[in-house]
């Protein structure tokens, strides 16, 4: 299930963002929700496995032209100065929804059973429909986007270089990320509430690290501070193959590694914007969708060096990785 929606997104998300492209921002985001809607009714209804396939396909959809056009919409309307600190504020429900929307999922499905979990995100849609019909503002255009803009983005070596950086980046975090709980089993003696509990330090640390990382863009610009976070993530990783060491320093490690691993959303988006701003809601999409590739592509690394370093070699190998996105940032100049 996780697979057909992450591949549906990443495919279709810059497709439909340019098909779109000439319609009002309040009508395609209304419609991206009500999509989303009833996919998610739909998987809480499903007679069989391939109907609940091929509703995560549609949610994909709907999702898919909802955050571009949402971080395209806020950027736009947010002044320059401040398009960081807005921009981790969209970002920051996405980010709240990890700490607190996978675990309450998690609970429903398992305690209620999981088609109340999905009945759920239907009922919760609808309020985020009215909003968005209420607060969007009403007939806003931007520049139209078409499939041709879409082409133009692919044709681009640099700005595909520059949204690179978001696959290469957390191909590297989800090397680690991926096998995290049983790499503190094997290596710390971690039992499951050691476990909860770090992965609750990491959910804190991506919050305050999203809210972080709006602040470092508007002091510091996109660039520098993507240079830093790459920097920091190479330093702090490897660290992670030198386990054992105490629980508290693993905590506080785990801690100051989600804050600056995901500190990037906001400088990245930025960045994506101010390099071309008429085009911005396809590059947004294409960075979307370079999210769920690095997810992908980090795991598998993750798994080929289980099989041939084993769970020590997980951080050097991730911090390298994170380490060598610092390349996308120079060649995308």
């Amino acid at each position: 299930m996780m697979t057909v929606y992450a591949l549906s997104y990443a495919v279709l998300s810059p497709l439909l963002v340019a098909f779109t492209g000439r319609w009002g921002r309040r009508r395609v985001l209304f419609w991206g929700m009500t999509i989303f809607a009833v996919a998610a009714a739909l998987s809480a209804l499903s007679p069989g496995q391939g109907t609940l396939l091929l509703s995560r396909a549609l949610a994909a959809v709907g999702a898919g032209i909802m955050t571009p056009i949402a971080a395209a919409v806020i950027a736009a309307l947010s002044p320059e100065n401040r398009r960081g600190k807005t921009l981790a504020a969209v970002f920051f429900g996405l980010t709240l929804a990890q700490v607190v929307g996978v675990p309450m999922g998690a609970w429903l499905g398992y305690e209620i059973g999981w088609r109340y979990a999905f009945g759920v995100v239907a009922v919760l849609a609808l309020p985020c429909l009215w909003l968005i019909w209420v607060r969007v503002p009403r007939g806003l255009r931007f520049q139209p986007v078409s499939l041709a803009d879409l082409g133009g983005v692919l044709r681009d070596r640099r700005m595909m270089m520059a949204v690179s950086f978001t696959a290469v980046f957390l191909s590297g975090i989800y090397i680690l990320y991926t096998y995290l709980a049983p790499l503190l089993s094997r290596e710390m003696g971690f039992g499951s509430t050691q476990i909860m509990l770090m992965l609750a330090i990491f959910g804190m640390g991506a919050v305050v690290g999203n809210l972080f990382g709006g602040w470092l863009t508007d002091r510091f610009g996109p660039d520098r501070t993507l240079t830093g976070l790459a920097l920091m993530q190479f330093l702090l990783m490897p660290l992670f193959g030198l386990l054992p060491f105490p629980s508290i320093l693993v905590f506080a490690l785990g801690l100051t590694w989600a804050i600056f691993g995901w500190s990037f959303n906001a400088a990245q988006q930025a960045r994506l914007v101010s390099r071309d701003p008429e085009r911005a809601p396809v590059s947004l999409a294409l960075n979307a969708a370079a999210i769920y590739f690095g997810a992908a592509i980090g795991s598998g690394i993750g798994g080929v060096v289980l099989a041939q370093i084993g769970y020590l070699g997980l951080g050097p190998v991730a911090g390298v990785l994170t380490g060598l996105s610092i390349l996308t940032i120079r060649l995308a100049r």
